[in-house]
């Protein structure tokens, strides 16, 4: 039931406010559903407690998912949805830490969320503060050099309490990745780095949570094999869907599939 909410939101978001990343939202729900529902000890009551473990969705074009997660937790009412990417509009297209409450970090330009997921690593380490810290990034996003230095910079340091994710839909926003900068041989970059690395099916909730749940005495990062627009059939794949929101037609098509597809579904 949350995951089929979640992706209606997202499509809803994104149609109303006719300016999205509708594909690369749809491809992260499942994972930002495990964290939040899952793994991650947050209290919408108290979304300031120091000693919570913290999320940075370093791909902040899919904001529209995590603005949606958060509703469904209850960060905030779903009425504020409402308010994506419209002028005027409470929720910015690029996520903005001072929209609504649960958003760690305001991200947008890519490359920034892990050097700062590993500064708040360090210093919950310095502090003794049992919060662990994860980051989502895109694999198009794995061509910054900023990201290198960050993993360079975790592993010296033996950041156990950090987990990155990477989102790997093989698709970015002109072209497939391994046509811009060759990524078949992430998960090898990451280990060489002497980062613990894991690749699961990033849609498996079961595979997602065994895998979270692992503990590693160095930083870890899950390779997450995903498909972008995940769950429309008509969007799964398709680059045009990295920027392209669904028209009125579209929408309609596309919430009857999900209808359809979690019927019986209980998550």
């Amino acid at each position: 039931m949350y995951i089929k909410n979640i992706r209606k939101s997202i499509l809803k978001m994104t149609h109303y406010s006719k300016s999205s990343h509708v594909g690369t939202c749809l491809s992260i729900v499942d994972i930002l559903y495990v964290l939040y529902f899952k793994i991650l000890n947050v209290d919408p009551k108290f979304p300031n407690n120091v000693t919570r473990d913290k999320f940075i969705l370093s791909k902040g074009h899919g904001s529209a998912a995590l603005y949606a997660v958060l509703a469904e937790k209850g960060f905030f009412s779903k009425d504020v949805l409402k308010q994506y990417y419209i002028n005027g509009g409470v929720l910015p297209g690029h996520l903005d830490m001072t929209a609504v409450p649960g958003i760690e970090l305001s991200t947008g330009s890519l490359g920034h969320g892990l050097s700062v997921g590993v500064g708040m690593a360090i210093s919950n380490l310095v502090d003794r503060n049992p919060g662990n810290i994860y980051v989502l990034l895109g694999d198009g996003e794995c061509n910054e050099g900023s990201v290198w230095e960050a993993i360079m910079f975790a592993s010296h340091h033996k950041l156990s309490n950090i987990t990155a994710i990477v989102d790997h839909n093989n698709l970015q926003g002109f072209g497939r990745t391994e046509d811009i900068i060759n990524q078949k041989n992430l998960a090898e970059r990451w280990r060489s780095f002497e980062w613990e690395v894991f690749e699961v099916d990033g849609h498996s909730l079961i595979d997602l949570e065994k895998t979270f749940k692992i503990i590693s005495n160095k930083p870890k990062v899950i390779i997450a094999h995903t498909i972008k627009g995940k769950g429309i059939s008509f969007m799964e794949n398709k680059l045009e869907w990295h920027y392209k929101s669904p028209n009125d037609e579209e929408l309609n098509l596309a919430l009857s599939e999900l209808d359809k597809t979690y019927e019986n579904y209980f998550y």
